[in-house]
């Protein structure tokens, strides 16, 4: 078994790709717009790669998963209500006179908004894994990746499931738009401490982040002015966790907005006109974040940083001057439309000539494997992908700092890296790994062991496969021992 281990060894010395990687095929295309193709299927003529992103994000899922979805507390209740139920239990909890009671209490609580985080980073799986706009799916998570937030800080595990919806709905629109949902959104807002800031009492977090990380980019040219100026701007953009209003006089009031949680309270909102990139905000409430977002969207460097970044994540490497350019040509043309600044991407030469050459993250690497062993077969318990992506340490909404996960495959390549990959390809390789176990206590474990040699290997998987892992596999001594070999070999680790 440790055969399997050597051979996926391989890519950390930077091994060569494989013969058949130099003419990229249906396969290799697939497992660039997929979270990887499923072993049910063959995969058909790619024809123009940018198709992928015209699948709509509401196309339907497959009725085991959309009902499993729909069972869950966050598609059924809004995720305002929930923040605030959660919250007015820990404020009853907090006032409990009786110790006992009270940890049982809290105890509850904790393990309810647990609960929460893992109804949202289950949907994702879901989703990811059954959802036809495989390319839509995957920008929602280099987005949720782009703008990081970390699950367990205060309420956020309960504000996950919302925060997953606006990523959705603004995927594939214009980066402006997704930007300014990102700066009303409550878990962003919390994560970076905007809530705490207020004219008198500046906190420059989520200013700072928004201009190194999620717009114009390190070393841009912009100031610790700057950072100043546009934290004034964010001055009064916080939440509400409860139904009470601010008291407000009559100059104030008519400024006042609320959407759910957030809320703009012009009560903590600085007035004073602000300079943001050398361009005069004068002081009016919340109109004044509507122009520093459409400042920070539509500068250079933002268009620059984030096609850069873009790239990284569809190539597996850094673009080229040329196809940067082309990019940020078309964001000129589009008015900033992600669709058409991806499909750039997608129809590029510089595009076909990285297929096959890429090497897959944790998740990539999961849920790659899950949709090549059980194909369109729902799974009923994301637990162990869930456990598995902890390990490799790209779990959904765990990155403790803003930047998020890396989009280089260097950081996932290390020798702990390979040897956890060989441990969740035996995993599977050996039947169902707990995928189809209820989590109701007691709940039976559905029968269901992976086939890997499928339809898709016999439509084309086989084919990839280098001379060095078939003897491996040809001296496999079981089906489970033979399924393990291939999850842990280089060639399905490439992408």
């Amino acid at each position: 078994m440790m055969k399997a281990f050597a051979i996926a060894a391989l890519t950390l010395a930077g091994a060569a790709a494989p013969a058949w990687a130099e003419k990229p095929s249906n396969l290799a295309l697939a497992e660039r717009l997929t979270w990887g193709p499923r072993g049910d299927e063959v995969v058909s003529a790619p024809g123009d790669p940018a198709a992928a992103l015209a699948i709509p994000m509401n196309a339907p899922l497959p009725p085991a998963a959309a009902q499993m979805i729909a069972q869950m507390r966050i598609s059924r209740q809004p995720m305002a209500q929930i923040v605030m139920d959660m919250a007015e239990r820990r404020r009853a909890i907090n006032a409990m006179p009786d110790p006992d009671a009270k940890a049982a209490a809290d105890k509850a609580w904790r393990g309810d908004m647990n609960d929460l985080e893992r109804q949202a980073t289950t949907r994702g799986i879901i989703r990811a894994l059954y959802a036809p706009a495989q390319m839509g799916e995957q920008l929602t998570w280099f987005w949720a990746n782009h703008f990081s937030v970390h699950g367990q800080k205060r309420e956020i595990r309960a504000m996950l499931g919302g925060w997953d919806d606006t990523l959705r709905a603004h995927a594939l629109g214009k980066f402006r738009d997704l930007l300014a949902a990102t700066v009303t959104a409550p878990a962003m807002l919390q994560y970076l401490d905007n809530d705490q800031n207020a004219a008198g009492h500046i906190n420059e977090n989520y200013a700072r982040e928004i201009m190194e990380l999620h717009t114009l980019g390190v070393g841009s040219g912009y100031s610790q002015k700057d950072v100043q100026e546009l934290a004034r701007i964010l001055t009064g953009v916080g939440l509400r966790m409860n139904a009470d209003m601010p008291h407000l006089g009559p100059d104030k009031a008519p400024l006042y907005l609320r959407d759910g949680l957030f809320e703009f309270n012009p009560g903590r909102h600085d007035f004073g006109d602000k300079v943001l990139l050398g361009q005069t905000i004068h002081g009016s409430g919340f109109g004044e974040v509507a122009q520093a977002i459409r400042i920070l969207a539509d500068a250079p460097a933002t268009r620059v940083h984030v096609s850069r970044k873009l790239a990284l994540f569809l190539l597996g490497h850094d673009p080229s001057p040329a196809l940067l350019n082309a990019m940020t040509g078309e964001w000129q043309a589009s008015d900033g439309t992600i669709a058409r600044i991806v499909a750039v991407v997608l129809r590029s030469d510089e595009f076909r000539a990285s297929l096959g050459q890429g090497f897959k993250d944790p998740v990539h690497y999961v849920l790659s494997a899950v949709r090549y062993a059980y194909g369109g077969r729902v799974i009923r318990n994301a637990d162990p992908i869930l456990n598995w992506l902890r390990r490799m340490d790209e779990a959904p909404y765990g990155r403790e700092t803003p930047d998020g996960w890396p989009l280089d495959a260097a950081a996932w390549t290390g020798p702990g890296q390979m040897e956890t990959r060989f441990e969740i390809a035996k995993a599977i390789g050996n039947g169902s790994a707990g995928l189809f176990k209820s989590r109701d206590p007691g709940g039976p474990d559905e029968p269901a062991f992976p086939q890997l040699q499928n339809a898709l290997w016999f439509g084309g998987f086989d084919h990839t496969i280098g001379a060095q892992t078939r003897a491996v596999l040809d001296h496999a001594g079981s089906s489970p021992q033979w399924n393990m070999l291939l999850l842990a070999s280089p060639e399905f680790m490439r992408r």
